[in-house]
């Protein structure tokens, strides 16, 4: 991990280790600031710091999926002065050509069908991820085959918090992207947030 992609965010760790909840040694709860309930300012500082570090990749779009993409998305998107483009998940019908896959839902069960709308997708153009969360990578590694289908150079992938023991990161960078971060957490135990410093 480059030290600068992925220096803590120190607002945000602390924000972690004094509010978050841990369930388990999985559950990760801090959607009362990041998620659910969003703090506009403070999501604005962590965009800009995102943004800071997405520059030297040149991106040309941003792209995320919704719901929970869409505030990081939309605010490093306004940094950096591009468009947004956002998977839909929920009423997924898109102009066509249109891209999709079908990802399991690991919180509500079942699956569900992600699409994007190649209308929006310019070919050769350069593209970073954004979004708030890092766990296993489904929702990620779907944005970036899509993207490399529409032939779009992907070359980040940005989260405000990732989940560092899980395999999404790992994935992510097995393919080639840079992964971009504010706060790694390396593991959930004894209901603490493990989270890395330096």
């Amino acid at each position: 991990m480059s030290a600068n992609l992925n220096t803590p965010f120190p607002e945000l760790i602390r924000r972690i280790k004094d509010e978050g909840i841990v369930q388990g040694n999985d559950i990760l709860k801090i959607d009362h600031f990041l998620n659910h309930r969003i703090e506009p300012s403070f999501m604005q500082r962590m965009a800009k710091e995102i943004a800071l570090r997405l520059r030297d990749y040149k991106p040309e779009l941003i792209l995320t999926a919704e719901a929970s993409g869409i505030a990081p998305g939309l605010m490093v998107a306004l940094e950096l002065d591009l468009p947004l483009v956002y998977a839909k998940k929920y009423h997924p019908e898109v102009e066509v050509p249109m891209l999709s896959r079908v990802l399991p839902s690991p919180t509500k069960g079942g699956s569900y069908r992600m699409v994007l709308s190649q209308k929006y997708l310019p070919e050769g153009a350069k593209v970073a991820i954004v979004d708030d969360f890092l766990s296993n990578g489904r929702t990620a590694t779907a944005l970036i085959e899509m993207a490399r289908e529409a032939r779009l150079d992907v070359v980040a992938a940005s989260f405000l918090v990732a989940k560092t023991f899980k395999q999404g990161y790992r994935e992510i960078a097995a393919a080639g992207v840079p992964v971009v971060t504010l706060a790694d957490v390396e593991a959930l135990r004894d209901g603490k947030a493990i989270i890395r410093e330096s």
